[in-house]
């Protein structure tokens, strides 16, 4: 009788390690997961190299910006979550920001220049829109998931990325760009 309780509670007891184990892996794998959800590039990586033409026919590449901090916006038209933040960046972020060493572009996820133009004369956003058709900027940075955003720093490296939205990450994005003005 004491054998077999002791064989059951080590049992139980080696059940329960066995399901403790499981469940942290599951949950540190699933912070990994969720940290960057598709994201090709880490934070402290450099920015990779890019050239893009807004809707008003400037081009920005990202290598001209060094000593500026950058916000790099991915979306579609489409995108739900996109069309809940972008509001919200034209409203709290963008004219925090726009007059000072900051720039920022919105990359329209497989979208036209013509596309863009005709959604934007609705939309009325002021700050810098490119078209990216067929993801050759957008695949340089992830495999999936927008809105995405990326901040790069005064010396070209990623500091700071989000996927998704809602108000705490807008917020902790408008910091990350205070900080590193």
């Amino acid at each position: 009788m004491y054998r077999r309780t002791v064989v059951r509670l080590l049992s139980i007891e080696n059940m329960k390690k066995l399901l403790f184990t499981l469940v942290a892996l599951i949950a540190v794998s699933t912070l990994f997961a969720n940290d960057y959800k598709g994201s090709l590039l880490k934070n402290g990586d450099n920015v990779p190299e890019f050239k893009v033409t807004t809707l008003d026919g400037k081009e920005i590449a990202i290598a001209d910006l060094k000593g500026k901090v950058v916000l790099i916006n991915f979306f579609a038209t489409w995108c739900g979550p996109c069309m809940k933040e972008l509001p919200e960046v034209e409203s709290q972020l963008w004219p925090k920001f726009k007059n000072e060493n900051f720039v920022m572009v919105s990359i329209g996820r497989e979208h036209t220049k013509e596309q863009l133009l005709k959604w934007n004369k609705k939309k009325g956003f002021t700050f810098p829109i490119a078209p990216d058709p067929k993801r050759e900027v957008y695949s340089k940075f992830a495999s999936q998931y927008i809105p995405r955003n990326f901040i790069v720093d005064k010396s070209g490296k990623i500091v700071w990325q989000g996927v998704g939205f809602d108000q705490k990450e807008l917020d902790h994005m408008i910091k990350t760009i205070q900080e590193n003005l």
